[in-house]
């Protein structure tokens, strides 16, 4: 039997498809719409972010436009975040 392992839900959700850009801005967008669920400005951010530095113009104006709604312990919690995918991906 083979053996599978999902190191987070985040990855689960991107199935087999190559981690590009522009999915993970796609991924901005469903947080911050709550398009999954409930609006989760972090986790936007969180997308944002990693998506900008990988490329994706739009996602740095978009990190910026919802930064203007969350305090500084939400955006540093959402760098934070960033940081720890960025280390296991």
């Amino acid at each position: 039997m083979a053996r599978f392992e999902i190191h987070s839900a985040d990855m689960a959700a991107m199935g087999e498809k190559p981690i590009t850009a522009d999915i993970l801005f796609q991924m901005g967008l469903d947080s911050a719409c709550g398009r999954n669920g409930a609006t989760d400005l972090v986790t936007a951010h969180k997308w944002f972010n990693i998506a900008a530095l990988k490329g994706n113009k739009d996602a740095a104006q978009y990190r910026k436009e919802i930064s203007g709604e969350m305090s500084p312990s939400e955006i540093a919690e959402a760098q934070r975040s960033a940081r720890e995918w960025l280390s296991m991906h």
